[in-house]
Parts: C-alpha cells; sequence; structure tokens
C-alpha cells in the first residue's frame, strides 16, 4: 500500500496491496504460493473466481516478491487477454517473450494473463504449445472469472486456486484503513451499505466510497445508494405497498415514474423486493408462486427481455398474489 503517492490515482490502486502480507484474505493460498517462492518450484497457476477477489493483486505481489523494481519491466508481461484474445498475441507478443532469455536474472520470466476467459479456443490452443515449449523459461498465471471457459488442456498444466468473495469482516479493515488515510466521514450505515452492494468484491467497496465521497463528501447509506442509482429502503418499502394496495395502472405509473427520477435498474429492484418480501408473512403457495414469477423476470431480463414488459410481468405477479390469498398478519 502507497497512500503517500500519486493522490490522482483511482483508490483501487492507490491502496492495491503490495506485498503478500498485506492482502486481506486467502490465507491458505497466500501460504502455498509462499511455500513456492521459497522453495524454487514455482508452478504456472490458475487463478479464478469472482471479480475484486483479490486474483491480480496476489499475482502482482508475488512478482514484487520475486524481482526487483529494475527486473520488473524485463521479467514481467502483464496482458489482459480481453483486449488481446485472439490468436495472433498469443503467436506474437506472448511467444516472443517466453522464447526471449534476459540477461539480468538467471530464472524464469512470468506472463499474466488477466481475464483469459475471453480467449478463443484458437488462442488457447496455442497458448498450450508455448507453455509445453517454454516451461523451463517462463512460467504463466492465467486470471479468469468462469473456469468453465478455460479448456482442460490448459487447467491441467496449472495449479488451480479459487478466490472466493470476500466476507466482510475481511473487507472492513482495508475499508477502514482507506478511511483513515483519506480522512473521510463515513457512517456505520455507509459503511454497512458499501459492504451489502460489494457482495464480497473489494474493488467495488473502494470504487463506490470515492464515488460517494466525490459526489457528496459525506458517505451515508442514502448517499451510497443514490450514487450507485441503487434503490433505498424506503423506495423498495413503497413499491411493495403499491404493488399489494393499488391497481395494475397506478402501480406500474408509479414504479416507472421512481425509476425515471432516480434511474434505478429493474434488476436491482427486483434483488431488494426479492429480500424484503421474504419478511412477509404470506402462505406458503403465495411465497412460491411470487418467488417463481421473480425468478423467471430476473432471468428474461439477463436474457436481454425489454425492462418495460419485465415490469408488468413484475406488477402481474403482485396483483396475482392479492387475488390467491394476502399476506398474514405478523
Amino acid at each position: 500500500m502507497r497512500p503517500e503517492s500519486n493522490k490522482n490515482l483511482p483508490w483501487v490502486e492507490k491502496y492495491r496491496p503490495s506485498t503478500l502480507d498485506d492482502l486481506v484474505s486467502h490465507e491458505e493460498i497466500i501460504k502455498t504460493i509462499n511455500k513456492f517462492i521459497i522453495q524454487d518450484q514455482f508452478p504456472h497457476l490458475l487463478f479464478y473466481g469472482p471479480p475484486g477477489t483479490g486474483k491480480t493483486s496476489t499475482i502482482l505481489a508475488c512478482a514484487r516478491q520475486l524481482y526487483s523494481p529494475k527486473q520488473f519491466t524485463s521479467m514481467v508481461l502483464e496482458m489482459n487477454a480481453s483486449d488481446d484474445r485472439g490468436i495472433g498475441v498469443v503467436r506474437g507478443q506472448i511467444l516472443t517473450f517466453a522464447s526471449t532469455k534476459t540477461i539480468f536474472k538467471s530464472g524464469f520470466k512470468l506472463i499474466i494473463l488477466d481475464e483469459a476467459d475471453a480467449m478463443t479456443m484458437d488462442a488457447q490452443n496455442a497458448l498450450r504449445r508455448i507453455i509445453e515449449k517454454y516451461t523451463e523459461n517462463v512460467r504463466f498465471c492465467i486470471i479468469c472469472n468462469y473456469l468453465s471457459k478455460i479448456m482442460p488442456a490448459l487447467q491441467s498444466r496449472c495449479t488451480r486456486f479459487r478466490f472466493a468473495p470476500l466476507k466482510p469482516e475481511q473487507i472492513l479493515p482495508r475499508l477502514d484503513y482507506v478511511i483513515e488515510q483519506e480522512n473521510l466521514k463515513v457512517t456505520e450505515d455507509g459503511k454497512n451499505a458499501l459492504l451489502t452492494l460489494a457482495n464480497g468484491d473489494m474493488r467495488k467497496v473502494l470504487n463506490v466510497l470515492q464515488s460517494t465521497w466525490l459526489a457528496f463528501k459525506n458517505v451515508t447509506e442514502n448517499n451510497v445508494y443514490t450514487c450507485v442509482g441503487h434503490p433505498l429502503k424506503k423506495d423498495i418499502e413503497n413499491i411493495v405497498a403499491w404493488s399489494l394496495n393499488e391497481n395494475f395502472r397506478t402501480t406500474y405509473n408509479n414504479i416507472k415514474k421512481l425509476q425515471v427520477v432516480k434511474g434505478l435498474a429493474l434488476n436491482d429492484i427486483l434483488t431488494e423486493v426479492h429480500k424484503y418480501v421474504q419478511r412477509i408473512e404470506f402462505p406458503q403457495e403465495v411465497m412460491l408462486n411470487l418467488l417463481n414469477e421473480l425468478a423467471e423476470i430476473e432471468m428474461r431480463l439477463s436474457s436481454g427481455a425489454s425492462e418495460n414488459i419485465q415490469l408488468t410481468a413484475f406488477v402481474s405477479a403482485f396483483q396475482e398474489v392479492k387475488e390467491i390469498g394476502p399476506p398474514r398478519d405478523s
């Protein structure tokens, strides 16, 4: 961590861990990688898991431990495979780097391929052959979100590590550290909102924190949700109340107006309504039907269906709830 360095950097980069000891979780993974380095038995690596869980930070910290600052540029090639994902790049830039030896340091070079699940199958095949041929000279770290998009032949040549979403208690110390370093005004409900929205993604926590601070100079729950266009608790309460008590047209118009005024996405509304309705004492049959309908709407939205049409389906689902039976008194 280098908080005193370039103050104009995004906080994600400003507070990126610079050593393996700075990483906030995945203790077993860090311990294993440290053993690889100490015993000089460094394999090809495959890191997979959701965004913001420390995959790139881990291998960059590892590279800094392996190489001095002067050696770094000549010994490490970092590429984002989602930008350069074709076979031409593999046969060109990657092959050239892998096949040339450096005069400054004995040992292996390191090639980091981020977002490798975007690579074409032809590119992955070409990469497999390079790994086989130049293992003596180079080690690869392949980073992806979805393991299923990496061909089995590549997977089998690497030591795999899964990076799980970070727990709130793992994120909180780093969040508190950034708040202290930047001298921010952050309320407890503001912190909780950041942790809830992040869903285990440290990158998202820091990005939303910085955006909220720049926009409002005060990080509260309402400001955090407003900054990212996420519905407030009061908005969800209103949406559910309209859906259960008003007629179809009034409910649809009210929700549509709220979406336009606050810039809310139906997907975010669905997520929060799903959590909210589970605290309502519906009869079991009613609850099952409603949750099934909400799941169907979310699936159609993820497939690119029209938000307006899916909003009508959302309102209709609650109209059916009213016909089947009202909530029980809690």
